[in-house]
């Protein structure tokens, strides 16, 4: 999911910037468009071919809702953005959620679904989960 966070690239960060969305569409990384959920239908093979060359020189922040397509080797620490729910919902429908995407993104962050993608796909100890309830939890992070 986007965020206030990955909006913009960090003024303080020099390194590749990769928002996986706009990768996605931009280099065609795709099967094509899911009218139920309003996205693109992610080419998991042919996205990490077109990033691995610039996430392989290093440096890089990798922007995207799931982390556990990502080998092991390609990340030093994963950052879960979570709030709560009823946030979360308020977000969503503001930015036209609706149906079965809108279902899907509330029943993961209540599950806590990407939090345990993360914690299972890599040490424990560079998962850190953040907080973005408010602005004053944005500019924290």
């Amino acid at each position: 999911i986007a965020s206030p966070n990955a909006a913009r690239q960090p003024k303080f960060w020099a390194g590749a910037y990769l928002s996986i969305n706009a990768v996605v569409k931009e280099r065609e990384c795709h099967e094509g468009w899911d009218d139920e959920f309003r996205s693109w239908v992610v080419d998991e093979d042919k996205l990490l071919d077109s990033i691995e060359e610039e996430v392989q020189q290093g440096g890089c922040i990798i922007d995207w809702h799931a982390c556990d397509l990502f080998p092991k080797s390609w990340i030093d620490l994963v950052v879960v953005v979570r709030c709560d729910s009823t946030v979360l919902y308020d977000r969503l429908a503001a930015r036209g959620y609706s149906g079965k995407k809108l279902d899907e993104n509330m029943d993961s962050e209540i599950m806590e679904a990407l939090l345990e993608e993360a914690r299972e796909s890599y040490d424990e100890e560079i998962v850190v989960e953040l907080r973005s309830d408010n602005p004053d939890d944005v500019e924290g992070n």
